[in-house]
């Protein structure tokens, strides 16, 4: 899993989003950047995680935090589960898992018995000089919010 952690610098990463817009880490220089992955759009949990993040979006904004959310889903996919919860922050479709990979989220996951690679549900929090604040491993999908500003 991933190796990353508080004060490393964040990994260089470029990607383009639901809208076909492209995002790298040096586009957020200067600003505090929450990047979050989870497994699949439209899914309960990324849903709920999703939906934590957008109804406390306005206290990211007051703290200064830009949001990217991060899957392996096709760009049209990304922009259908923004479309359809409202989400106002960007979906990078990493469909060929260069972030993913990158941030070190990809590897073994278990589920109901069975042993199987996958997006793991990492969050990271990169202060305004792209190093590492702070890595969430232990995602609680109805708490996020205030698992990143507490």
């Amino acid at each position: 899993m991933t190796s990353l952690k508080p004060g490393d610098a964040a990994p260089e990463f470029s990607a383009l989003d639901q809208d076909g817009n492209k995002h790298s880490l040096a586009d957020y220089q200067g600003k505090k950047l929450v990047v979050y992955f989870y497994p699949k759009a439209n899914t309960p949990t990324c849903t709920v995680e999703a939906c934590n993040l957008r109804d406390n979006y306005h206290q990211f904004l007051a703290k200064g935090y830009a949001i990217l959310g991060v899957s392996a889903d096709s760009a049209k996919a990304q922009a259908n589960f923004k479309k359809k919860y409202d989400l106002p922050f960007p979906l990078l479709a990493d469909e060929d898992r260069a972030v993913i990979n990158a941030f070190g989220v990809w590897g073994p996951k278990k589920f109901m018995g069975k042993v199987f690679d996958g997006i793991h549900r990492i969050t990271f929090v990169i202060d305004e000089n792209s190093k590492i604040e702070e890595v969430i491993t232990d995602v609680k999908s109805k708490e996020h919010t205030a698992q990143i500003l507490k």
